[in-house]
């Protein structure tokens, strides 16, 4: 009784429905991929700081190792500049996948670390969309699990 007037007080007083569309669903998702890339490569420069060796969790057990390698913000993915590498003879830009990804949305294609992009289309600073070569699948990808080869 006392749950019911409280709303009847308050109601139309900046209550708000959001609807959980598809698309805010996606910007959450990319969002908390983000934050934990980002907290990851804040580890990883703070144990780098530190000087000690691999980071060890409350028990003195090793914990989590984040990659080697952390993803690229600035949306420009930086060469590789290894002569194995053959460059497309169209002209095209190839990328390499450095992260395994799972495609989160039916538009969206998934991939394994190493995979081969081809045929790749900057949408904006955070998405491409492309066709892994290996399963010939084509979608979106999120741009900073990929390097341009």
């Amino acid at each position: 009784v006392l749950y019911k007037e409280d709303f009847e007080r308050n109601k139309g007083k900046g209550f708000s429905v959001v609807a959980d569309t598809p698309e805010l669903q996606r910007v959450k998702k990319t969002q908390d991929q983000i934050s934990n890339i980002k907290y990851h490569e804040d580890f990883e420069k703070k144990s780098q700081m530190g000087g000690e060796g691999s980071p060890t969790n409350a028990f003195g057990n090793q914990g989590f190792q984040p990659p080697a390698r952390s993803p690229s913000y600035n949306n420009v993915p930086e060469p590789e500049h290894s002569a194995a590498a053959p460059l497309p003879s169209s002209g095209e830009k190839r990328y390499r996948a450095v992260y395994d990804y799972a495609a989160a949305d039916e538009d969206e294609v998934s991939f394994a670390d190493g995979d081969l992009i081809v045929d790749v289309q900057q949408i904006d600073e955070g998405w491409m969309f492309g066709r892994v070569e290996r399963t010939g699948q084509q979608g979106m990808l999120p741009a900073n699990y990929v390097e341009a080869i």
